[in-house]
């Protein structure tokens, strides 16, 4: 990688305020590369989350730009960001956010629809994703009737579903024992190294060492 690099996502003097005045991010500069995972962290409360969301197109930026392939996607229409999101985001958020009305591998293919993806193929791939992490078992359950753990490790196999050129992780080894914190850890990293980047939103100092950047907010 050499300074000439286009960034696959980039922030550009981006600056988010949910109350005018009280900025939660501050003209904010960063880069984040294919190949590469990046640790957020920082104290509860400094924008970690928040962070996030801007960088994947769910929150609009008050000032400056979130440019995905060199080019500024948060001036898109909300209908070209959804698209981009679709296709080209994974999420995971901190409290898993899974439906609990429907099953967990209908929780897992449900972006799907949004990408227009084959459904077949995207149970296909769901029922690898879910036996990878361990939660194959759970597949007909609903998310009441699983741990927080496995709720975390769910939302992972909807998040990497499409194989996203970026994933944005927000503490998703919160609820894990070390063992699966590894195995979450290295699934990621290898998601990375096949040319995607990840983002890490974390409290735990191990994690942000082993990542090849490291913002602290």
């Amino acid at each position: 990688m050499t300074p000439t690099d286009i960034p696959l996502l980039a922030a550009s003097d981006l600056t988010f305020s949910y109350v005018a005045g009280q900025p939660v991010i501050s003209q904010l500069d960063a880069r984040f590369y294919r190949g590469t995972v990046t640790a957020l962290t920082g104290v509860s409360g400094r924008g970690k989350s928040t962070l996030l969301y801007v960088l994947g197109l769910i929150l609009h930026a008050d000032e400056g730009h979130v440019l995905f392939n060199g080019s500024p996607a948060n001036t898109m229409s909300d209908s070209a960001r959804a698209r981009l999101r679709a296709r080209n985001f994974g999420f995971v958020f901190q409290d898993a956010a899974l439906d609990p009305t429907r099953s967990v591998l209908d929780n897992v293919v449900e972006t799907a629809l949004y990408r227009g993806q084959p459904r077949r193929v995207a149970i296909a791939r769901a029922h690898d994703l879910l036996e990878q992490f361990g939660v194959q078992l759970r597949a007909t359950h609903k998310p009441g009737q699983i741990s927080g753990g496995q709720a975390q490790r769910i939302a992972l196999c909807r998040a990497l579903l499409a194989d996203p050129a970026v994933v944005l992780a927000d503490e998703p080894t919160g609820n894990l024992d070390p063992v699966t914190t590894e195995l979450v850890i290295d699934a990621l990293k290898h998601h990375a190294a096949n040319g995607s980047c990840v983002i890490i939103a974390t409290h735990d100092p191990v994690i942000a060492a082993n990542c090849d950047q490291h913002i602290v907010l």
